[in-house]
């Protein structure tokens, strides 16, 4: 059962106590990173190198993102990859958490009882 389906059943005060909770359980947004994490292994430019023979350097992390209709890469040092793992990780959950409070907010207007 969906979500949607699922606070349909729910009375007007059990909605609005899900949504409290809700936005009380919500993680810290200040710490929030869009994109995704990936790893890639390079080629650098020293033609002797073991990389052209087919040895690439890596892996290295990168964090992925869109802005406007380009996706960029932004290197991630190793001693970071486990904070920015986690604040992406993060960012999900608060995204998943907007779109349920979203839901239970569309059900109380469509009940014409936002407040």
């Amino acid at each position: 059962m969906s979500y949607r389906h699922h606070v349909k059943g729910l009375s007007t005060a059990q909605l609005r106590a899900r949504r409290k909770r809700l936005g009380q359980d919500m993680p810290d947004v200040a710490a929030s990173v869009r994109g995704a994490l990936q790893q890639q292994l390079r080629r650098c430019g020293n033609p002797g190198c073991r990389c052209h023979k087919g040895e690439l350097h890596g892996p290295y992390t990168y964090l992925a993102f869109r802005t406007g209709t380009r996706t960029r890469l932004v290197y991630i040092p190793a001693v970071l990859a486990r904070e920015v793992r986690r604040c992406v990780t993060m960012t999900g959950r608060i995204l998943e958490t907007l779109e349920k409070i979203s839901i239970i907010n569309l059900e109380l207007i469509a009940r014409g009882e936002l407040s």
